[in-house]
């Protein structure tokens, strides 16, 4: 019997959009703040991090995430997240609290301090900014 194997296309690097209330003001932070290169089509990079920034029609639809139901299915005991996500960014522990600093110094405000905590085997950290 023939096994016909199906042709997959292969998926690229994910960009995030994020809608913003003010856009100029908005580049000035995510290129003075986060350290990311603008550019005119509304694209800031740094590193493997892009987002596009588009402006919104009106202040009101910008909304972050609300907090997610909890799941008792996931492979762990880990119910889900304590607050909305909008983004997750993979960062290196040695890379960590010179990243913080890095934000705190450039006028970045962090409002709850890391803390870990884990999720099955990993120990993760977590920083709500």
């Amino acid at each position: 019997m023939e096994v016909k194997q199906q042709k997959k296309g292969k998926l690229g690097k994910t960009i995030q959009v994020r809608l913003v209330s003010d856009l100029k003001k908005s580049q000035e932070y995510y290129r003075d703040v986060l350290g990311c290169k603008i550019d005119g089509w509304g694209h800031a990079e740094r590193d493997e991090m892009t987002f596009i920034l588009q402006q919104s029609n009106s202040p009101e639809d910008v909304r972050p995430n609300a907090t997610s139901k909890k799941r008792s299915d996931y492979p762990t005991d880990w119910e889900g997240p304590e607050f909305g996500w909008d983004t997750f960014i993979h960062v290196s522990w040695d890379d960590l609290d010179t990243l913080v600093e890095e934000v705190r110094e450039n006028g970045g405000e962090i409002e709850v301090k890391p803390f870990t905590g884990t999720h099955g085997n990993w120990e993760c950290l977590k920083i709500p900014v």
